[in-house]
């Protein structure tokens, strides 16, 4: 049963409201505690363009996010297309907007209305391999691409509709953040990197060195992958597959609270201690592949998601619909727009948690600080702290699947139970 949601309780009587505003004490640096929201254009709008993503925006903005994330917007390979609409993944020009989506100017008037509101924006940087039928194939030297003994270029996995590129080619390295500074120019704030891991880390070292050095302004960068190597590299933050799968196996009652902690020692011992991790419930992989948060976290995934908020490092990610928890997986390769939905209780929940967040520098992505103050097999409380603020966090590991999160400071407390 819900008790309360910033109202005044004798619980609230120790700390105020959570504040509406975005966070005051982000400092000098804007990344530090961030909400991303991963934005699918073709799915978010039933026109699926930029310029109705940008009527989104508004949306985006209730539920306090920071950062937009667009997932690639470029023109997509016919050859070995997937589907009718093919994946956003197999980018047949770096530096031109798919004609599905609009035009390179409905991208600036998308990005300009974005920064004025307030946000950052990122771009999905596919740097592993383009598609089969990207100019360079044919019009760049042979070994810009991973090619067999017949001199075809490969695929990886079950991706047939994509070719690998090589990172033996310095003239292709070049190419590839010429293509990269393109959109820096542009002004965007830095990029989500699809499988990081599967590009070299020194071209990584190099070109975001080279861009942070260029550019003035704060560029953040985002890697899919969850080798410790890429915060080496310059990234900001890596994916946090593995809590995702631990809580998938907490909702299912098959881990408990002990695999929590263990995946907090593993995190503090894996990784640097102000390293940014990319904490979700949900993104578009897991959703077309796996399922809906609801579908495989069932009640519990309020639970798991409060965790997402407030363990160390962590760096919240709301996919496209969570936000109105809508509960369908995602055509990958076809148009399966989202229908227009009303705010909820979903997106009060939303709200809440980022308004939270924002509130309090103890749950700042780049602070590890974490302390458990009680535990059994079915509940855990910890404390998140830093200089004078300080969070307490307590979930029941099984039904009703109840949180709290209290705060020492004016700025607020909000429960559930």
């Amino acid at each position: 049963m819900k008790l309360s949601f910033l109202g005044i309780t004798l619980m609230a009587a120790l700390s105020a409201f959570v504040s509406c505003n975005k966070a005051e004490n982000k400092g000098d640096d804007w990344t530090e505690n961030t909400v991303i929201y991963e934005l699918n254009v073709r799915q978010s709008t039933a026109e699926g363009t930029l310029s109705a993503a940008e009527e989104m925006l508004p949306m985006i903005m209730t539920v306090q996010a920071d950062i937009v994330w667009l997932m690639p917007i470029y023109p997509i390979g016919e050859k070995g297309r997937k589907g009718a609409m093919g994946s956003y993944y197999a980018v047949k020009d770096y530096c031109d907007v798919n004609p599905e989506f609009g035009t390179l100017k409905d991208f600036d008037h998308f990005l300009k209305t974005a920064h004025d509101m307030g946000f950052k924006v990122i771009l999905d940087w596919v740097a592993n391999h383009t598609s089969p039928d990207h100019q360079w194939v044919t019009e760049k030297p042979a070994d810009w691409y991973v090619r067999d003994s017949l001199g075809n270029t490969v695929v990886e996995y079950d991706w047939t509709d994509i070719a690998k590129l090589n990172y033996g080619s310095k003239e292709m390295r070049a190419e590839m953040e010429k293509s990269m500074r393109f959109w820096l120019d542009r002004g965007i704030d830095g990029f989500r990197c699809d499988v990081a891991h599967q590009v070299p880390q020194d071209f990584w070292s190099d070109v975001i060195g080279k861009f942070r050095e260029a550019y003035t302004r704060r560029l953040y960068f985002l890697a899919e992958g969850e080798d410790e190597w890429l915060h080496e590299a310059g990234f900001d933050a890596t994916y946090s597959w593995k809590l995702l799968h631990t809580l998938n196996k907490v909702a299912k009652d098959s881990l408990g609270t002990n695999d929590i902690l263990e995946y907090i020692k593993w995190n503090k011992k894996t990784y640097p201690s102000k390293a940014y991790r990319l904490t979700f419930t949900s993104n578009h992989d897991e959703n077309s592949w796996s399922g809906t948060e609801f579908e495989r976290l069932g009640d519990a995934w309020k639970a798991m998601t409060v965790l997402c908020w407030t363990l160390p490092n962590s760096q919240p990610l709301i996919y496209t619909g969570q936000e109105v928890g809508y509960n369908h997986r995602f055509e990958f390769f076809e148009k399966d727009p989202m229908p227009m939905l009303p705010q909820n209780d979903t997106t009060e929940f939303y709200i809440d948690l980022s308004s939270f967040k924002h509130a309090h520098k103890a749950l700042r992505s780049d602070n590890s600080n974490f302390a458990v103050t009680s535990q059994t097999d079915s509940s855990l409380s910890y404390i998140r702290w830093l200089d004078a603020d300080t969070v307490t966090v307590s979930i029941q590991f099984n039904r009703p699947w109840s949180w709290s999160l209290y705060s020492n400071t004016t700025e607020g407390s909000m429960f559930s139970e």
